[in-house]
């Protein structure tokens, strides 16, 4: 028996996971009005699995604390979607982000690399240390020396 979580079904989820004999099933009706049935990966099951328990997680955050919350500001303001931007935000944030992207692009090689690695791809020091054959503090100094860098160069434009 799939130790799965029970998902809510509604017609936002078009498909269904399953596993069967070990093997690893994604259903749905296509636009023909068929059902299909689909064997897949199991990497490729767990990363819809995953998908699911965490669209599952939200649903069930907003039906415990903001669904029934009282009207204030500060509670439509948590209902409100982040994505919903305005024109203005859109672009500011568009600026923002190309400021950012332009200060990374000034820093040395092993910086870039080094700042890369610890917030884009979410290692430790010690993981960035063991990968380049350095120690911690050296990897630690790299990245707040980069980190001090960028807010210079954004604080100068």
């Amino acid at each position: 028996m799939d130790r799965r979580p029970k998902r809510r079904k509604d017609k936002y989820n078009p498909y269904t996971l399953h596993k069967e004999n070990e093997r690893y099933y994604v259903s749905f009706i296509d636009s023909n009005n068929k059902f299909q049935k689909i064997e897949i990966s199991q990497e490729v099951f767990e990363s819809f699995n995953k998908f699911e328990l965490e669209d599952v997680s939200k649903m069930n955050e907003y039906d415990r604390h903001l669904e029934h919350s009282e009207v204030y500001e500060h509670t439509l303001h948590k209902k409100k979607d982040s994505r919903e931007w305005s024109l203005e935000e859109y672009f500011e944030n568009v600026q923002v982000t190309e400021n950012l992207h332009m200060a990374i692009s000034k820093l040395p090689e092993v910086q870039k690399r080094r700042l890369n690695k610890y917030y884009f791809e979410e290692k430790t020091f010690d993981e960035i240390a063991l990968e380049e054959g350095c120690t911690y503090q050296c990897v630690q100094r790299s990245v707040y020396r980069a980190v001090s860098k960028i807010k210079n160069i954004l604080k100068n434009l």
